[in-house]
């Protein structure tokens, strides 16, 4: 029995072995029961965690190993898509009972429910992390053990670090990147204009002149006795040749504009640094000087060539694609600031630095090839060539610009600056960029990918030679309307480019030719012969089409509106009907439609049902408030075509009807009951009050202070048969206080003149008893002491305090 006790326990031991750690011994059983842990009945996700080892198959190939799952869930934090808006600026209308005579002061809560001004409402997103799991809604449960078959593949590559999750972007600092946004425009601007002017510079054109053969000149001023099709050829010959001339001579040696970006934090920008081989060409001097050495950033290459081809009679304006800092909260940001590299060594120390390395290899040649022996001399087929010590030869001189290493920029392979010449032949501007592109004619070729950080083109500005700017972001952009007006400040200022205009207005022709003609045509027939999105994100606030899941909440379709094709969200997504946006109508409550000017028509189903939004758990929403919310099934909405004008009550004997609180609410002219009229003016109400009139004041609108409105009242609303009295009355009355006014400035102009004779008499009598000579010395040092008095203090120039006359004194005279 002890042998086969024995024999059992090692099988045992031997099974647990080969099962591997997944099963416990006895004793830690034990040990694990006493102190609560559950054991193999319970759920294995209650299990202490264990990993195992990768294991190698018989052949020596990797096998895939299966690894727990984690004991609780990975969570991805707070990745709640965000949105802001703009409040909803009307609510239902709460009034509260004024005893008059006073006018009654009617209040208003804002209730976003009721408002229909969600149109400028956007929505703003945070980066979330898609790659983590989402997080469960009961975190106390245990979490099911998961196989991961990739876990030796996860283990090998290292894991991608999440990307930080960028918070929303508030009102206040939207509108104030809004108004950086627009300030940088302009100094962008101006910059341009700048260097288009430097362009016309006749050093700098009689410098780069000689750069081209007279050949090559003829072909760039193309015979008007050639047809279109030979003068546009002519143009592209002669444009080949000098860009082929111009990227063999120019030299790229510096950095150019590139895209502006936002700091996260502003501890960012006291470490920031610019770069230091950004363009140093910073005024006229230095343009000239990059003219005769030929070398220089890129932006200053494009600006050269385009003085090159107008110093032979070439029309050409210098483009630019303006880099301005984005007003979006998606906008690349400036990168983690990293440890300050070490400085260059000068070329002196670099050459040293080579010259070193490369006696360091000789030398080491030299052993190797002597510690391996006579063998290889013996190779030369002489019986002393063992003896001949062979040593390499010293560096030449020339050679020292070989260990240099070149000047590498690393910038967007999409241009900033580059040139427009105008085919006169057809009156049409191409483009050509001879310096990053190398492109004649291809206009489609100068927008970058969205994912370009040193590039974003969003502003193209074409400046002629005489100063004139045109806006041709039109012709580059592939989607002006889907992607591209979304990142101009026109498309957040809704202002229909109002605001552009007038930044642009200084650089604008005086009158249109016909060549501008001709091109504003050409843009606006590009901007309409865009296809529709193929994206569905490119479908929301587009001018033309329109996605049903885009519609605003106050924005429905018109009834048996015609789809005009569909889409799908992703290669499985469901198919979307795309509208066009002349289909949408907007949609508002009774309400504010009433305040409009405009009421439902009788028996109307609402075109939409407006969900309540939560409210917060707030003292002042509870009880029969808080309920009554929570029983209401939402606010009905109507569009334009379901409602009517209003017509208020009629005047009847001479009574303006009023509403529960005494006024009448007069929010559009059309509002003022048949047979009264509204007189706006201060002494109105008085005037109606002396001539006995039934009156009642008019509610004009609402002012609000937070989500409270207080009601404004403008004048009043009578009769319109006592209109005439009421015009009289009030002319009356302005014409007794204006005499009132008079009168008055009447009676302080005679008190300040009986004063002065008062004074006059004082001053008489006390002299009438003086010598005439005392009084001639008294009046020659009351006069120096009047100098005195009025000379200029050096202290109270000092300090730069200035005494002004005061002109309401009645000529120098104290009033009383």
């Amino acid at each position: 029995m002890v042998g086969t006790r024995s024999t059992t326990s090692a099988r045992r031991a031997r099974g647990s072995a080969a099962r591997g750690s997944d099963e416990e011994p006895d004793v830690y059983q034990q040990m694990l029961t006493e102190a609560g842990v559950a054991t193999g009945s319970e759920s294995p996700a209650e299990r202490p965690l264990k990993r195992r080892r990768p294991t190698t198959r018989v052949g020596g190939q990797p096998a895939s190993t299966l690894s727990v799952g984690q004991d609780r869930p990975f969570t991805s934090g707070d990745a709640d898509v965000k949105g802001h808006g703009s409040d909803d600026d009307s609510g239902d209308i709460e009034f509260e009972d004024v005893e008059m005579p006073e006018p009654t002061v009617q209040t208003m809560e804002l209730n976003s429910d009721d408002d229909g001004d969600d149109d400028n409402e956007e929505l703003e997103f945070e980066d979330i992390d898609f790659t983590s799991a989402p997080k469960e809604k009961h975190a106390d449960k245990p979490a099911e053990l998961e196989l991961n078959l990739s876990a030796q593949q996860a283990a090998t590559t290292p894991m991608k670090r999440a990307a930080e999750r960028r918070k929303p972007i508030s009102k206040e600092e939207r509108e104030m990147r809004i108004e950086i946004h627009k300030m940088h425009l302009l100094c962008l601007l101006s910059h341009v204009s700048r260097r288009n002017h430097w362009c016309n510079d006749a050093e700098v054109q009689r410098s780069l002149r000689p750069h081209l053969t007279e050949k090559s000149i003829d072909y760039l001023n193309p015979s008007s006795r050639l047809t279109q099709f030979g003068q546009a050829e002519s143009l592209k010959t002669g444009l080949k040749q000098s860009g082929e001339l111009w990227k063999a001579r120019f030299k790229i040696r510096e950095r150019g504009l590139r895209r502006a970006l936002w700091a996260e934090d502003a501890e960012q920008l006291k470490d920031y640094e610019p770069p230091a081989d950004m363009d140093s060409c910073l005024d006229r001097k230095d343009f000239r000087e990059a003219a005769r050495k030929l070398q220089g950033s890129r932006d200053a290459g494009a600006q050269l060539y385009c003085a090159l081809l107008r110093s032979v009679g070439v029309r050409a304006r210098l483009v630019c694609s303006l880099q301005p800092l984005s007003f979006l909260s998606a906008s690349p940001t400036l990168p983690k600031a990293q440890k300050k590299a070490k400085a260059s060594k000068s070329q002196t120390e670099r050459h040293r630095d080579a010259v070193a390395k490369y006696q360091a290899l000789t030398d080491k040649v030299s052993s190797a090839s002597s510690s391996s022996g006579s063998t290889v001399r013996r190779r030369l087929g002489h019986p002393n060539a063992t003896a001949y010590n062979f040593q390499p030869p010293p560096p030449s001189p020339r050679a020292q610009h070989t260990f240099e290493n070149p000047v590498k920029i690393h910038e967007s392979p999409y241009p900033v600056y580059w040139v427009e010449v105008l085919d006169i032949g057809h009156q049409k501007w191409q483009p050509a960029d001879p310096v990053v592109l190398h492109s004649f004619w291809k206009p489609s070729l100068f927008e970058p990918p969205i994912s370009d950080r040193e590039n974003c083109l969003s502003y193209v500005v074409a400046f002629d030679e005489d100063g004139v700017a045109t806006d041709v972001t039109r012709r580059y952009a592939k989607a002006y309307t889907a992607k591209t007006r979304r990142l101009r400040v026109d498309h957040v200022l809704n202002d229909e480019g109002r605001w552009w205009g007038k930044a642009t207005k200084l650089f604008r022709p005086r009158r249109n030719t016909d060549l501008d003609q001709i091109e504003n045509n050409e843009l606006a027939g590009a901007e309409a012969r865009e296809p529709m999105p193929r994206n569905v994100q490119d479908f929301k606030d587009h001018p033309v089409f329109a996605l049903e899941r885009h519609l605003r909440r106050h924005e429905v379709l018109v009834p048996g509106a015609t789809p005009s094709g569909t889409v799908a969200a992703g290669g499985r997504g469901p198919l979307e009907k795309i509208y066009r946006r002349r289909d949408v109508r907007i949609a508002r409550s009774g309400d504010k439609w009433y305040r409009l000017g405009r009421e439902v028509k009788p028996n109307e189903i609402p075109a939409k049902w407006l969900p309540k939004k939560a409210r917060p758990n707030d003292s002042r929403y509870e009880g029969e408030d808080a309920r009554a919310d929570e029983d209401a099934a939402g606010t009905p909405i109507y569009t334009v075509d379901q409602t009517e004008l209003y017509e208020p009550p009629p005047v009847r004997n001479g009574r303006v009807p009023k509403n529960k609180f005494g006024n009448v609410e007069v929010f559009v002219p059309s509002m003022v009951p048949r047979g009264a009229i509204h007189v706006v003016h201060e002494h109105a109400v008085r005037a109606a009050c002396l001539l006995g009139a039934d009156f009642a004041p008019a509610l004009t609108g609402f002012q609000f202070q937070g989500r409270q409105g207080t009601a404004v009242l403008q004048g009043i609303v009578v009769a319109a048969e006592f209109g005439e009295a009421i015009q009289a009355v009030v002319e009356g009355l302005g014409d007794v206080q204006q005499e009132m006014e008079e009168q008055r400035r009447s009676a302080i102009a005679l008190r300040m003149w009986r004063r002065l004779l008062t004074g006059l008499r004082i001053r008489e009598r006390i002299w009438s008893n003086v010598d005439e000579e005392e009084r001639k010395e008294a009046d020659r040092k009351a006069a120096m002491d009047a100098e005195l008095d009025n000379a200029e203090s050096d202290v109270t120039e000092e300090f730069g305090v200035e005494v002004d006359g005061d002109d309401d004194l009645g000529g120098g005279f104290l009033v009383e």
